[in-house]
């Protein structure tokens, strides 16, 4: 590939994404972000009744859940037997046995055997069981839960008009565990649930799961067009009837560094497509943010991200984890957003007459239209999760920490803290401070909850990464990685309140100059890099990069005019904060591209690429070359090779057993260059700034 290719197609997309800006701003649908601050919802604890009534007599209750007006009852049974008979299946199921050969009624033996070990089965049994035991469990481990009861008013009325699609945002395990407690508390009906066929490796429990509404699905159909018409057509048929609130991960797995994941948009698509062939009026699609202020899994995330093998998941590993109930997680928030209608949103931009002129049972490729508005709805959700994400003290606390190790004077610690809270409530975060407390007991209290992480010693704070000093140096260089790791997964929670404004930060540091158009190259350029680890609504980089310059002009860190944008003296301690917060993620990126400009010079895949850069960065830290410890997490590198991927200087390829990566090296070497600042940024076309 020439080198100059990459700078050429850098600029290409630079300037496609100015020219469609435009048409993307005048969607009824593209994601507005409110930039003035907005009322918040009162939220309610709903342990402190639990605390105080029995356990028993809660999960005893009379329960008569709120159901969809158009809902037909039926079992989990008739909804297996409609599956199986649905011509969706019994079409694909006959173009099978032509295509090999076979009986018809084999294949249909095996869409029944995929039902079975798909299917949930629930019953209010096991429901009434896991509502006793969790009662008993979160009162153990949490000191609130805490929920926006106007956002469960909502949450009641459309359920009762339309079907329901709950979009939850997932840190932990507890997620799915937590919300199904919580519609059982508020007598709403119990969502049925997308789960990882891995929870039916564990004994009782998976089968306890299946009948409280969990279905469970393969990490990879491969291709099985049999497995993807069953899976597609039970979940159609349970949300057509209205059956149950269907409820799934739009990031497809618990994130291990609390940044929102990319979204994986096949669900959606299963979801969305009953609305798309007029099977239903109206899908209602609801945002939910679950902001936890510890959370259950923050060491072995630490663990993962090192290349410590994740545990499978198990009943025997469960029984082993029960000693984290003597621990305390402090408190969850359950953010419960607004309904979103499909309906509306495809309104002026969706036609669905193509659906009609076929019959629907045919297997159908999503248009390009389709597909695009399937990806711009999943990114809107994901955003709309984000913006309702609530902040503890401990994540300001995390952000000024990572910026002051090894150690902070502890009076210095809280100013900074204090600072850090106002400039967070001036760009719109959600931050909940304990009532009546002041900054220097609400920070004891983060660090008291999160003791595993940092200390007081001496009227200063430090990581805990005890443990190593006298060992070799590579054990002291993995347990401050380790706590280091830990620490980020909280500063990351407020990553995405800042990305917009700090990129601009980071531009007006790279860029040549303060001209308008330049900074601009280098937001662009950065916003493309990062566009793996950060959510950005597609195709509108202009509208971010004028976001970032208004909220720091509210500020004050920055003026403007019409061709310059330059830091205010007043500014200049906002603008290197913000420089300083996201320098792990371009030093990470700068270690991981120079490792592959260098080192990788045949073809490789990603269970050799990872523990090999990951052995390059360890070797870096214990020379005491660098102290860009998150360079070490995986999901750093996994999202620095996705990022050359897509910007054509790694080249990705199919492989019957995975896929396999040959680096470009003088592309990658461009690229690393632009990162450096030793050569310009290609200009876009920047007609309307």
């Amino acid at each position: 590939m020439d080198p100059q290719l990459v700078l050429r197609v850098l600029g290409f997309f630079s300037c496609l994404a100015v020219i469609l800006v435009t048409r993307r701003l005048c969607s009824v649908f593209t994601y507005q972000k409110e930039l003035t601050s907005k009322k918040r919802d009162e939220f309610e604890d709903i342990l402190e009744e639990r605390r105080v009534s029995s356990d028993l007599r809660y999960a005893m209750k009379c329960y008569t859940p709120v159901i969809y007006k158009g809902l037909s009852p039926c079992k989990p049974n008739a909804i297996k037997s409609a599956v199986l008979q649905s011509e969706q299946v019994q079409y694909v199921i006959k173009q099978l046995a032509k295509e090999m050969g076979e009986s018809p009624d084999i294949i249909q033996e095996e869409a029944t055997e995929i039902l079975d070990e798909m299917g949930h089965r629930m019953q209010l049994g096991a429901v009434r069981f896991f509502a006793f035991t969790l009662s008993k469990i979160f009162k153990q481990l949490f000191q609130r839960v805490c929920v926006n009861e106007e956002g469960m008013q909502r949450l009641q009325h459309a359920i009762q008009e339309h079907p329901v699609v709950l979009l939850p945002s997932h840190r932990s395990y507890v997620d799915f565990l937590m919300l199904s407690y919580l519609l059982y508390t508020y007598d709403l009906a119990l969502p049925v649930i997308a789960a990882g066929i891995d929870f039916l490796g564990m004994k009782i429990v998976g089968e306890l799961l299946r009948r409280a509404g969990a279905f469970f699905m393969r990490r990879s159909f491969g291709g099985n067009r049999l497995y993807w018409a069953v899976f597609a057509e039970y979940v159609k048929t349970m949300l057509r009837s209205g059956y149950a609130p269907i409820e799934f991960f739009l990031e497809g797995t618990r994130s291990r560094t609390a940044k929102t994941l990319t979204p994986k948009f096949g669900l959606l698509s299963i979801v969305m497509e009953p609305f798309f062939k007029s099977e239903v009026f109206d899908t209602y699609l609801v945002p939910i943010s679950i902001s936890y202020e510890r959370i259950l899994e923050e060491s072995l995330y630490a663990y993962e991200l090192l290349g410590v093998p994740k545990p499978k998941e198990s009943t025997s590993g469960l029984l082993k984890a029960r000693r984290i109930l003597s621990d305390n997680f402090g408190t969850i928030h359950i953010y419960v957003g607004q309904p979103v209608s499909l309906r509306t949103l495809a309104s002026g931009r969706i036609n669905r007459c193509p659906y009609n002129l076929v019959p629907r049972h045919l297997p159908q490729k999503p248009s390009e239209d389709i597909q695009e508005f399937v990806t711009d709805v999943a990114y809107k959700m994901e955003l709309l999760q984000i913006e309702n994400m609530v902040l503890s003290p401990w994540v300001l606390v995390a952000a000024v920490l990572l910026q002051n190790l090894p150690a902070m004077e502890f009076e210095l610690l809280i100013e900074k803290t204090l600072w850090l809270k106002g400039l967070t409530q001036t760009f719109g975060g959600f931050i909940e401070w304990p009532d009546n407390l002041c900054a220097k007991k609400a920070v004891l209290s983060g660090l008291t909850l999160h003791s595993n992480i940092a200390g007081l010693v001496d009227g200063h704070v430090v990581l805990n990464d005890k443990g190593g000093e006298d060992g070799a140096v590579g054990e002291i260089v993995f347990r401050r990685a380790l706590a280091v790791l830990m620490c980020a997964t909280y500063r990351n929670q407020l990553l995405n309140v800042f990305v917009r404004p700090a990129l601009v930060a980071v531009a007006l540091q790279m860029a040549p100059s303060f001209r308008k158009e330049e900074v601009y190259s280098c937001f662009s350029f950065l916003r493309d890099v990062f566009s793996d680890e950060f959510i950005f609504f597609p195709g509108i980089s202009l509208k971010d990069f004028e976001e970032g310059c208004f909220l720091l002009t509210k500020c004050d860190a920055i003026q403007t005019s019409q061709q310059q944008i330059y830091p205010t003296d007043k500014g200049s301690g906002t603008v290197s904060f913000l420089s300083a917060m996201f320098r792990p993620f371009v030093e990470g990126y700068q270690l991981i591209f120079r490792y592959l400009s260098k080192e990788m010079k045949e073809a490789f895949t990603e269970k050799q690429f990872i523990p090999a850069v990951r052995n390059f960065v360890f070797q870096l830290l214990e020379k005491g070359s660098t102290q860009c410890y998150e360079a070490l997490s995986s999901d750093m590198q996994k999202n620095a090779l996705s990022a050359l991927v897509q910007l054509g200087a790694v080249k990705k390829k199919k492989m019957p057993n995975g896929f396999t990566y040959n680096v470009n090296q003088e592309a990658v070497s461009k690229i690393l260059d632009m990162f450096d600042a030793r050569i310009p940024v290609q200009k876009p076309v920047a007609a309307r700034l």
